[in-house]
């Protein structure tokens, strides 16, 4: 068995449903869809948690999914369109923190030499 899903298993076995979101409240809190969630599922933008046949989202996920939502049914921008951009926005947020380290690095670095 793979090990993220054993992780997913034994984080549904422990995971209280008190902080979970059930999808269809999101959905008629949106007015979206439930379908839509199971796209966005199946091409690997989110996560569902299902307990007892109900599906969830983890209240992490909850801005990335009102932000998909936004960039599908507001800008029209297809499911294609969202993986691309939540790649390139992905890919950015990866640069920025290895600028950051470098950043830090070469501070260490410059501070060692005015000694």
């Amino acid at each position: 068995m793979p090990f993220k899903k054993l992780l997913t298993i034994l984080k549904i076995k422990t995971m209280n449903t008190d902080y979970l979101i059930a999808i269809d409240k999101f959905c008629i809190n949106h007015n979206i869809e439930i379908s839509f969630i199971s796209s966005l599922q199946k091409n690997g933008l989110i996560e569902v948690i299902t307990i007892k046949e109900t599906g969830y989202i983890d209240p992490d996920q909850l801005l990335q999914l009102e932000k998909i939502v936004r960039l599908y049914y507001e800008l029209d921008i297809n499911l294609e369109g969202i993986e691309t951009i939540n790649y390139l926005l992905n890919r950015i947020g990866t640069m920025n923190e290895e600028i950051i380290r470098l950043r830090n690095k070469l501070s260490l670095y410059e501070s060692g030499e005015d000694s």
